[in-house]
């Protein structure tokens, strides 16, 4: 009896052993600055939910624009040291070990890369404004921020790879500069599928959303392969599902939290560059507390 009992426990573990093999823990990520309801930096931070946060957004600049911020209600980037109050609960997230991003682009704005050179130019603003760099004008104080995410949704489709390459160029500096991307899931992205093959993304947050042929739509064998296209095709280190947190998040693709976690997730989590659940937006996951219902599964 012992011998079997002991043969049982032996074949448990080695399923366990099994499972673990194949299913890889991941993260969440979330958007702030687009509500001014949703609460501060610091509060979503402690709510020890996320592992990163992306600031959105910078949505105007290039081709020789003066570049602008709009974080909705929070405060006005253009009013001097208005959200410069920011610059602590930056520090705060990432003592934390939050990475924090500033997201460039977004749904509305005026942007664009003109050039090469204009990327290069644009570069050199989000360093010395945002990253490691020095600037008289640093509209989130002087928090030294993880990285950028490319939220590319209009204007031109030419040049972002060359940005991508002259941001990374800078982590030459001491700090590792982190890229994250936002692309949406048909494949290739046409705004951000040439610059995704460089590899120079750390992080790739696929919008599993307001895009029906890859999305959730009752079923999800469209947007489990999707997923595995882009596991397959795009070179980066973690690519996480985003997904709107609440039906009013997006025009559509939401995924309920318990079709996430029992049908979803064990799935893709299988794959080695699985890296979290990318929801939008802290607004909206305040209101409907989703990653409260998927971080056990995440």
């Amino acid at each position: 009896m012992a011998k079997n009992s002991n043969t049982f426990l032996s074949l448990i573990f080695l399923l366990f052993l099994t499972f673990v093999a194949t299913s890889h823990a991941g993260g969440i990520a979330i958007y702030w600055g687009q509500n001014g309801n949703e609460g501060t930096l610091s509060e979503a931070c402690a709510t020890g939910k996320y592992t990163h946060v992306i600031i959105a957004f910078l949505n105007k600049f290039g081709n020789g624009q003066t570049p602008e911020m709009n974080l909705a209600g929070h405060c006005n980037p253009s009013v001097p040291n208005s959200c410069t109050k920011f610059s602590s609960e930056i520090k705060d997230c990432q003592s934390k070990g939050i990475i924090v991003l500033v997201s460039i682009g977004g749904g509305i704005g005026s942007y664009s890369l003109s050039s090469i050179e204009d990327a290069r130019n644009v570069s050199t603003f989000l360093w010395n404004t945002f990253l490691g760099g020095k600037s008289s004008s640093r509209p989130l104080g002087d928090a030294v921020l993880d990285g950028i995410d490319f939220d590319i949704e209009l204007g031109s489709t030419q040049n972002w790879q060359h940005l991508a390459k002259f941001l990374k160029e800078y982590s030459r500096y001491g700090k590792k500069v982190y890229l994250g991307a936002a692309p949406q899931c048909p494949i290739p992205d046409k705004f951000l599928g040439t610059a995704l093959q460089t590899g120079l993304f750390d992080f790739v947050w696929v919008q599993f959303y307001n895009n029906p042929p890859c999305q959730y739509n009752g079923n999800i064998t469209n947007l489990v392969n999707s997923w595995n296209t882009w596991t397959r095709s795009v070179p980066t280190r973690k690519i996480f599902l985003g997904l709107p947190a609440a039906t009013a998040a997006a025009g559509s693709g939401f995924t309920p939290a318990d079709v996430l976690t029992s049908q979803i997730l064990p799935v893709i989590k299988k794959s080695r560059k699985y890296g979290g659940v990318m929801l939008w937006s802290r607004f909206f996951d305040g209101q409907t507390g989703y990653s409260t219902s998927i971080i056990g599964s995440v």
